[in-house]
């Protein structure tokens, strides 16, 4: 691709062999026309179906088609990452390769960034096809998110938006390892606009978020951006010291005036009752523990096994220590 492209389209794919084509094909009959050059850029984050051939067939057949291969699967955040690491457009679009979010919404996305917003994320209005439970959950965990971080991370949204190249370079200089990125994009600034649209139910194939890896995603955005689990702890140490205290002061009040009786009871529930806050509190500073122990080894974000262009190289960029 000899000139830079206005727009560089990045779309993660995990075993999606039956939407490739037809991404691309609405991908062209929404953004033909409307951008000054474009770039679909598929990473395909170590498929185990024909993803990967369906990605190489489209960038033979049309030079804007580029296409990336993990040398294993990393994870969707890694693969949005390396999206973004290798586009070349002036602004980027990162949008999941299932068509869940339409494509026909990224026009209205470069309007906006054209009237002089650097990033336009998607919020969605309806999800359809989802369950009560994961509906609930998510409207649940966004809004904790939004009230325990000091980072405006809007409410229902994921991570479907254009990035301007002013947030794009902000975004390369990230250097965290454990990954959220919507919560990333929300950090680096600039100004910011929503375009709602509405959630697709997928038509073809599974998910690739059951509810552990939600969990575990969902773990990831919160000690990314906030210390309040750590604060929990302090809090609950103080609280269950204090009641030890007044706990104390009974026993000695009771002792002098004669009332005494056996404890084995509660001798055992406050054993148990310590036990299992001590292990909590252990657990969560071992989550924090653990996140900085996989920053400080400085392993690549990604490798890439494959590529259908000519260039050459199997890590990403250096990104900067903190």
């Amino acid at each position: 691709m000899s000139e830079k492209p206005e727009l560089s389209v990045v779309i993660p794919a995990f075993n999606e062999e039956s939407n490739v084509a037809t991404m691309y094909e609405r991908l062209v009959a929404a953004l033909d026309g409307v951008v000054d050059g474009l770039e679909i850029l598929y990473v395909d984050d170590g498929s185990a179906d024909t993803t990967w051939e369906r990605v190489a067939e489209l960038a033979a057949a049309d030079p804007r088609v580029r296409g990336l291969r993990f040398a294993r699967n990393f994870g969707h955040q890694a693969a949005l990452t390396a999206g973004v690491d290798a586009a070349c457009g002036k602004a980027v679009v990162i949008i999941d390769g299932d068509l869940q979010d339409p494509p026909e919404v990224i026009p209205e996305m470069v309007a906006r960034w054209r009237d002089g917003f650097e990033v336009v994320y998607g919020q969605r209005e309806e999800r359809e096809g989802e369950t009560w439970f994961k509906l609930a959950t998510a409207k649940l965990f966004y809004r904790i998110l939004r009230g325990i971080t000091n980072v405006e991370i809007p409410v229902d949204t994921g991570d479907f938006r254009l990035m301007g190249p002013r947030a794009v370079e902000a975004f390369r200089a990230l250097p965290e390892r454990n990954r959220f990125i919507r919560g990333l994009v929300s950090w680096i600034g600039f100004p910011q606009v929503a375009v709602r649209y509405t959630r697709r139910a997928r038509q073809v194939g599974e998910t690739k978020f059951p509810v552990r890896r939600m969990l575990r995603f969902a773990l990831d955005g919160i000690t990314s951006f906030s210390f309040f689990p750590l604060r929990i702890a302090t809090w609950t140490g103080f609280a269950v010291s204090l009641f030890a205290f007044l706990y104390i002061v009974v026993v000695l009040v009771l002792k002098v005036v004669g009332v005494s009786w056996l404890g084995y009871t509660s001798l055992m529930a406050a054993i148990l009752f310590l036990g299992g806050v001590q292990l909590l509190m252990i657990g969560i500073i071992g989550e924090y523990l653990g996140r900085i122990f996989d920053e400080v080894k400085r392993r690549p974000l990604y490798l890439i096994g494959e590529r259908t262009d000519d260039e050459e190289g199997v890590i990403p960029p250096e990104r900067p220590v903190s």
